[in-house]
């Protein structure tokens, strides 16, 4: 039982540095490479679809942080009650 309510409470620490060190090295890269990031992604035909590519990869990542940060802290979204029960 003990065991049960250990692993319970474990908060996601690690996987909250992974995410977030991931989302600042996303961010630096793309900082630092606008220049080369803006004439890539300005070249048209199937390089147009690259944008979109890197808002998902941006999404995810910096979501997934953000979401582990969270409950990291201990905060959670509120469970609604069923009605007619």
């Amino acid at each position: 039982m003990a065991a049960s309510s250990v692993g319970a409470s474990k908060k996601p620490y690690g996987k909250t540095m992974i995410f977030g060190i991931v989302s600042v090295a996303l961010y630096a890269a793309l900082l630092i490479n606008q220049d080369s990031v803006t004439a890539y992604f300005s070249k048209g035909g199937v390089y147009a679809f690259l944008p979109i590519i890197m808002a998902f990869i941006f999404s995810f990542v910096h979501g997934n942080f953000t979401g582990y940060f969270w409950t990291s802290l201990g905060v959670e979204a509120s469970k609604k009650k069923k009605e007619g029960n």
